[in-house]
C-alpha cells in the first residue's frame, strides 16, 4: 500500500496579473472546486487539494514581497505521478493558470517536458506533514463508505433481523457479504504499507532519536541559555489585539461550510531575528518527527477531525503558511486546538508576528481565546478552489467504516460483536 506524500507548489505571479488570477479562480469554486479548469478529482489518488493565491505583501522589513500562486495537495501517488497526470489531463487548465506566473513557457514552446519541468522546479518542501492515519487510501476510504452504505441498505430491508441477537445480525450479514461479489473484496483486510517504507521509517525513528540522546547533555546545558533568551525576545514581542475587517470574514465565511469539511489556510510572518528563525525550524522539525512515528493513527495529541496539515516556509523563512483540512465548523476547530493542544500551538505560533503573547513558549498565547481567534482570520488565506475526494465523510465516519470492514473477519467475542453491530 503506498503511503501519503504531500506536494506544494509556489509560483510568483507576474506584475499586474493578480486580478486577472483571482478572476480565473472564481470560476474554479465557491469554496469548493468545480472541476472546471482542472479536474482535480479526476486525478489518481488525490485525497485533497486546493489553489490559492498569495497577495502582493511587504515584509518585516519594509521589502516587497511579489504576489504567489500556490498548489497544494495531498496525495496516495508519487509526487512525479501526480505531476504528469496533472500536464496529461490539464495540461490546458495549468496553461490557464501558471501563464499568469513568471517564467511560465511560452505558447509556442509548451509542451508536456516544459510544463513538467516547470512545476517540479517550483517545488517547495514541506518543513512538517501529518497524516490522520498513515497507509489509508483514497481507495480504502471510499471503498469502505461504500460497503457501510450498502450494509445499511441491506439491514434496512431485513426487518425481521431487528428481532435477532448481534451474533445472529453478524452471521446473516456475513452470509450477504459472501454472496455477493462486488463485497466479498470486504472480506480481506486492506493492503498493508509495503516493508521498504516500514524499514525506512523505523531507521528514521531510530537515528533520530540516538542523535537526540548522544546530544543530550549538549542540549541540557545549552536550555538554560535558550530559555533565558526566549524569555527576553518573549518580553519584546508587540502583540497588539487586531479584529480582522468586517468584510474579509464576511469574504471567509462564504467560503466555508459547504460540506462535512473545510479547508484551513493561513499565513503569516516568522518574528524577525535569526533566535526565532532557528527556533521555529527546530520545532517544525521536532513536528514533523512526531507526526510521522507518535501522531499516525488518527489522534492529533487528543484532536481527531483532521485529514491532513503540513507547515511550509515561504521567503527564506520568512513567512510560513499553514494549510489543513477538518471537520466541522471553524469556530469548533478552533475550539478543539485551544480545549486540547493549546500548548501545540504555542509552541508554533508563539514565533508568528502579533500572535497574543506566550510564555516560554508553551503557556498563556492562544488562552485568549478571542485574540488567538481573531489573529487567526486576519491571517487567513480565503481558499476559493478546494477538492475534496471524500467530502461528506469526518474522520470519525472513515474510522467507523474502517472498523466495520475489520469486524467481518475473525471470531469476535459477544461484546465486540454488540460493538460492531451497533457501528452499523
Amino acid at each position: 500500500m503506498p503511503h501519503q506524500v504531500a506536494l506544494t507548489l509556489v509560483a510568483q505571479v507576474r506584475p499586474g496579473q493578480v486580478e486577472s488570477l483571482q478572476e480565473l479562480l472564481k470560476t474554479m469554486g465557491d469554496g469548493v472546486a468545480n472541476g472546471s479548469v482542472v479536474d482535480l478529482g479526476a486525478l489518481d489518488g488525490v485525497h485533497f487539494a486546493r489553489f490559492i493565491v498569495l497577495e502582493e505583501a511587504t515584509d518585516l522589513r519594509g521589502e516587497p514581497l511579489p504576489a504567489s500562486l500556490l498548489y497544494l495537495s495531498d496525495l496516495d501517488v508519487s509526487r512525479e505521478h501526480h505531476l504528469g497526470q496533472l500536464v496529461d489531463q490539464s495540461g490546458e487548465g495549468l496553461d490557464r493558470l501558471f501563464e499568469h506566473c513568471e517564467g511560465y513557457p511560452e505558447e509556442r514552446k509548451r509542451t508536456r517536458e516544459t510544463r513538467l519541468d516547470y512545476l517540479r522546479r517550483h517545488r517547495v518542501k514541506e518543513q512538517a506533514f501529518y497524516v490522520n492515519t498513515v497507509g489509508r487510501t483514497r481507495h480504502q476510504i471510499r471503498e469502505e463508505a461504500e460497503l457501510r452504505d450498502r450494509l445499511e441498505d441491506f439491514l434496512d430491508g431485513a426487518d425481521h433481523l431487528r428481532r435477532q441477537d448481534p451474533a445472529e445480525i453478524r452471521r446473516s450479514v456475513l452470509e450477504h457479504v459472501e454472496a455477493d461479489r462486488t463485497l466479498s473484496r470486504a472480506l480481506s483486510p486492506p493492503a498493508g504499507l509495503d516493508l521498504g517504507f516500514r524499514l525506512r521509517e523505523l531507521g528514521h525513528l531510530l537515528v533520530v532519536a540516538l542523535l537526540v540522546l548522544v546530544l543530550l547533555p549538549l542540549l541540557l546545558l545549552a536550555a538554560p541559555f535558550f530559555l533565558v533568551l526566549l524569555r527576553r525576545h518573549e518580553r519584546r514581542d508587540k502583540a497588539p489585539h487586531v479584529k480582522a475587517p468586517v468584510e474579509v470574514v464576511q469574504e471567509l465565511a462564504a467560503l466555508e461550510d459547504h460540506v462535512v469539511q473545510n479547508p484551513f489556510t493561513a499565513l503569516g510572518f516568522v518574528k524577525p531575528g535569526l533566535f526565532r528563525r532557528l527556533t521555529l525550524t527546530g520545532v517544525l522539525y521536532a513536528i514533523n518527527y512526531v507526526t510521522r512515528h507518535v501522531f499516525n493513527r488518527g489522534n492529533l495529541a487528543g484532536v481527531k477531525t483532521i485529514h491532513f496539515a503540513r507547515w511550509v516556509f515561504l521567503d527564506d523563512k520568512r513567512r510560513v503558511i499553514f494549510a489543513s483540512n477538518y471537520d466541522g465548523s471553524l469556530e469548533s476547530y478552533m475550539d478543539d486546538f485551544i480545549d486540547k493542544i493549546a500548548w501545540g500551538l504555542n509552541i508554533v505560533f508563539s514565533n508568528g508576528h502579533g500572535y497574543p503573547n506566550a510564555r516560554f513558549l508553551i503557556a498563556d498565547g492562544c488562552r485568549d481565546e478571542l485574540a488567538f481567534k481573531d489573529y487567526l482570520r486576519l491571517h487567513q488565506v480565503p481558499t476559493r478552489v478546494w477538492y475534496s475526494a471524500y467530502d461528506q465523510l469526518s474522520c470519525a465516519n472513515i474510522a467507523n467504516n474502517a472498523r466495520i470492514r475489520a469486524g467481518l473477519r475473525g471470531e469476535p467475542g459477544r461484546e465486540t460483536t454488540e460493538q460492531w453491530v451497533q457501528a452499523l
